[in-house]
């Protein structure tokens, strides 16, 4: 069955972009307990395939484990959505990224392929701001974009939202409480913003109405991974 995503643990997803499997493994066992769900990106999954998943399961195995939230952002015909997911079912993830702009047919597809998983759909990339809007010819600005996106995807049988944490209050607003709102783009104060445009503090995300953060570097590329969880995780205790 797919894990629960309810958990006492921090409503933190740990973005596990590792060197290797190995580091991957090490990175989960420091947060297991702490966190409750890790993240396998789109890289990591190119490059290990469904061993990333089993090595996280494992890593996590003896500290209760950890909900799994596979990050593929999948945009495709909906019948090469469909396949797609149901080569991935048997990994029985949380959650699955699709691509809101992807299209209601899409999004569909998706949900009816994997109806234990929560389909979750990406509404506008952190990585972009209005300017890029305006270049690649989408109506913005970034709010408008993302909550328009967000209730398309809600209709048409999406489970879950990713938002930055500037449109998630808004976007809370906008559609059902048993939807799961997850932001990237979270930063403590005076971390770096890396590559990140649109970002905000987990205690902000959250006050905003997040329910779930991705945080990635400012815990996997601390010296001490599992303190540096930890801090967050009290923070937002």
């Amino acid at each position: 069955m797919t894990s629960s995503v309810s958990s006492p643990r921090a409503p933190i997803a740990v973005a596990l972009d590792a060197p290797s499997l190995d580091a991957l493994s090490l990175w989960v066992r420091d947060v297991a307990g702490i966190v409750s769900t890790v993240k396998v990106g789109l890289e990591v999954f190119c490059r290990d395939g469904a061993r990333a998943v089993h090595a996280a399961r494992e890593a996590a195995r003896d500290s209760g484990g950890v909900d799994l939230f596979l990050d593929l952002k999948l945009h495709d015909i909906p019948a090469t959505v469909r396949g797609a997911c149901h080569a991935v079912a048997d990994l029985e993830p949380t959650f699955l990224t699709v691509h809101a702009a992807g299209g209601p047919e899409m999004i569909a597809a998706a949900a009816q392929a994997l109806p234990a998983t929560r389909i979750t759909a990406v509404t506008v990339l952190t990585s972009i701001d209005d300017s890029i809007l305006e270049a690649i010819g989408m109506s913005g600005p970034s709010v408008d974009a993302a909550v328009r996106l967000a209730r398309l995807a809600v209709d048409a049988g999406a489970r879950a939202i990713v938002c930055s944490p500037k449109e998630v209050a808004a976007i809370r607003a906008a559609v059902d409480s048993d939807i799961t709102l997850i932001t990237p783009g979270v930063r403590p104060a005076g971390a770096s913003a890396d590559d990140q445009r649109r970002v905000a503090t987990p205690q902000q995300a959250i006050a905003d109405g997040a329910d779930l953060l991705v945080i990635g570097r400012p815990i996997t590329g601390a010296s001490d991974i599992r303190a540096a969880a930890r801090a967050i995780a009290e923070q937002l205790a």
